[in-house]
Parts: structure tokens; sequence; C-alpha cells
């Protein structure tokens, strides 16, 4: 017989990795900050020459440099540090897919309310509440079109699902609309598309303003007020939910689903972005990571899995829940309202 191979002895390496789980995000916003990406996407420097042309410490740079080149996201020739092909397409300031913007709010905007988990644990309710009108302005105004590129790619995949052939005037009802990359996306795709922006007062002039960057400003109006309340509409060719569930709580959700469905047109598609987890909710650790944000940033929201997703739109009279892949973190979730267009 062969002996059994000897289990791999136990060690708290992982553990203390996790430990230091911290360190990466903010060595990451301080080098966004610092713009260590932009000045190394002319051509690979010397830490020197990344010092003059930062204005930051030597000694500084140099510590989060070498971490980044420890994790992959710089690499290095003999003195020289250059970007990874990860950096180069996502850090690099003015670049299509650049995240950067969202990592400079990390220490600022995201990790404060996380110190504070252990006690909301205990009592369940969040640091501060964040999807409230009152205590959420300052906190979306300022996160929203830094989150743009997140939803990017998706929107583009969902405009070319519906919109790569249409031949006649179609209505799109962005909900929560946020820096109006939904809508955005579906205006872009096709001439013949017009959106009815959604969001708070307070978000709505962040909205015009990127809807007019990109060009489409003409094709939308808007709708301030809060979800549950504003006028929707009727018609609708489509209906898109951009992360806004999570924060809702079920009770929410199943009423804006319901209104949703009303103010679309026969035959019109609902299109929900969402952190969708397992139905087991064991993994993956995105989406859960994502329910624990909820936890500390509202009263009641969460993630949901698709089995409750799909659960709640067929009970607002929705048919054919489905995923549409897409790059984000979980697929679309789709669904249509009977009859024909």
């Amino acid at each position: 017989m062969t002996p059994p191979t000897p289990a791999a002895p136990v060690t708290p390496q992982r553990l203390m990795q996790m430990a230091w789980g911290f360190a990466i995000p903010l060595v990451l916003e301080s080098a966004v900050k610092h713009r260590v990406f932009d000045v190394l996407d002319e051509r690979p420097k010397t830490l020197d020459e990344i010092v003059s042309a930062t204005g930051a410490s030597r000694r500084g740079l140099r510590a989060i440099l070498n971490t980044l080149v420890s994790v992959e996201l710089l690499g290095k020739e003999g003195d020289r540090y250059k970007l990874s092909p990860e950096s180069a397409a996502f850090l690099v300031s003015g670049k299509p897919g650049f995240q950067g913007a969202f990592l400079r709010n990390i220490s600022t905007y995201l990790l404060p309310n996380w110190l504070g988990l252990s006690k909301v644990v205990a009592t369940g309710k969040p640091a501060d509440r964040v999807n409230q009108e009152g205590a959420g302005s300052e906190f979306f105004t300022q996160l929203v079109e830094d989150i743009y590129p997140m939803s990017a790619g998706a929107a583009a995949i969902l405009a070319d699902h519906l919109f790569a052939s249409l031949a006649q005037p179609a209505s799109v009802l962005d909900l929560a609309t946020g820096s109006g990359v939904w809508g955005i996306a579906a205006a872009k795709r096709s001439p013949h598309v017009t959106v009815t922006a959604v969001d708070w007062p307070t978000v709505i002039p962040i909205t015009q303003r990127v809807a007019g960057k990109h060009g489409v400003g003409e094709r939308f109006r808007y709708a301030p007020g809060d979800l549950l309340e504003v006028d929707f509409g009727t018609g609708h060719r489509l209906a898109t939910l951009g992360h806004i569930l999570h924060s809702e709580g079920e009770e929410r959700s199943r009423k804006l689903l319901a209104k949703t469905f009303k103010a679309l047109a026969p035959g019109g598609t609902i299109a929900i972005a969402e952190f969708v987890p397992n139905d087991d909710r064991c993994g993956p650790p995105g989406p859960l990571i994502f329910a624990v944000n909820m936890l500390v940033n509202t009263d009641i929201g969460d993630t949901y899995t698709f089995s409750e997703i799909s659960s709640w739109l067929r009970d607002a009279g929705f048919e054919n829940a489905r995923q549409l892949p897409a790059p984000g973190p979980s697929p679309l979730i789709l669904a249509d309202k009977p009859g024909r267009s």
C-alpha cells in the first residue's frame, strides 16, 4: 500500500496576511494620489526620477513602490520601476478603464465606518446611514462619478444586448442613476434612446454634468426625489437598477420592483446590477464582504441571491428572470414584463 501523504502543517501565515489586508488598498490610494501610475505610464523610471516627477518623499515612495512590486501591480527591471499590464489598464488616469478615482475614497469615505464593525455586529445598527438622503448626500455626491468605470463595461454590454438593432424610439428609465452610466451607455448605443434619470436632488447635477460630458445630455430628462415617491412615467422599454437593491432592503426593493413593473411598456425589460452571492451564501467573497459593507452603512441593506431576486421579480409580475454575463462583480439580472412592445 502507498503510505498516506502527510497533511500540510497548519500555520498562522494566512491569518497574518489577512491581518494586514488593509495595507494594500491604502498603498494603492497613496500611489494614485501621488500620480505614481501616471508618471510611469510615460516610461519606466528610477526612484529618483519618480521623486522628481511627483514631489513626494524618497523614503515614502520607495516603501510603496516596492510593496506594489511585491503584489505585481508594478514591475522592476534593474533600478527602474514599470507598470504591470493591470495597472496600465486600470490605474492610469485618463484611460477608459481607470479605477483609481474610486481608490482615492478608501481612507476618507469607505474605511472609517468599518472601524466600528465590532460595535455594529453587537448592536445591528450602522455606524452611519449613507443610504438615506440627509446622511448620504455628501457620500454619494463624492462617489458616484468616481465609480462610473466600475459599471461602464456592464452598461455597454446591456446596451448592445437590447439596442444594437433598435430602429424606433425607446425610453430608458434609469433608477438611482448616480453618474448616469446605464442611461449614457444606452443613449450612446442608439440615437433612438431617451432617458429618464431618477435620483436624489443632490445627485442629479452630477448626472447632468456627466451626461453632457458624454454628449448625450440633450436626451436626458430628470426626476429628482425618493425612488418610491417620484413619478416614473410609463411606457419605458428598459428600466435599470444599478446597484441599488442592496441598500434598500427587501421590503423597499419589492415595492420598487412592483412600481418599476407598472412603468414599463408590455414586453419591456428590467435590468438589475448587484453583488450576488451563491444561493448557499458561502461565496464568492466579494458579495459577502459587500453584505458586511451594508451592515456597516445601512439599517436594512444586504446582498441577495439570484433565487431571492428572481422570486421578487415573479411576485412583481415579471417573467423569464435570467442572467446576462457582463464585466462586474456579478452577471446582470434581466426579466421581462409580459406582452409585446
